[in-house]
């Protein structure tokens, strides 16, 4: 009698966690919108595909961003090695800058940043030297911002990669991958 008591307790403790709704709040208390004007942060138009392929894909409730790069609004890029001619803190800049281009890609795409549900999975690519090893340290100006733009919403599974280069020799190239409500 004592072992099925303590396991109704443990299923009702499972439920309550599971379904609680201070916890959905708690991963929606948020404003993504307006976190954007706190952070003074005004979204480009989303950058156009270069080939023959779109921004992103969605399939179900999850959106699949295609890579972007550290684009300013007057279209020049931050380009380089990582570890040669750029360096960390220019890097995170270019991750953060590339962070904002990936928010406007999904605004386009969803008309409201308060759709996100959770940023799931990040991909960062770094354009390294190859004796650099910082990746991480770069790609965080990318989950840094969609950490504060989010909130718990935008803590995500990441990898953080050097290559030997990039598409026009741009610092960074970042995709991820967003679950959405309708």
């Amino acid at each position: 009698m004592k072992t099925l008591t303590r396991l109704s307790c443990l299923a009702s403790m499972l439920f309550t966690f599971m379904f609680s709704p201070t916890l959905s709040i708690a991963m929606q208390q948020v404003d993504a919108e307006a976190r954007l004007v706190e952070l003074g942060i005004t979204l480009p138009a989303a950058p156009s595909p270069v080939a023959n392929y779109v921004n992103g894909v969605q399939t179900g409730n999850l959106i699949f961003l295609a890579g972007k790069g550290p684009r300013r609004a007057d279209g020049t890029e931050i380009t380089g090695k990582l570890g040669r001619e750029v360096t960390i803190e220019e890097g995170y800049e270019g991750a953060r800058l590339t962070a904002i281009n990936q928010l406007a890609v999904l605004k386009t795409m969803l008309g409201d940043l308060n759709r996100v549900v959770r940023v799931v999975k990040v991909l960062g690519m770094v354009n390294s030297d190859p004796d650099f090893i910082e990746q991480p340290a770069v790609i965080n100006g990318f989950s840094d911002l969609i950490v504060e733009v989010f909130g718990e919403r935008g803590k995500h599974a990441r990898a953080a990669v050097g290559v030997a280069s990039l598409p026009r020799g741009q610092a960074v190239e970042i995709e991820m991958i967003v679950e959405v409500r309708e």
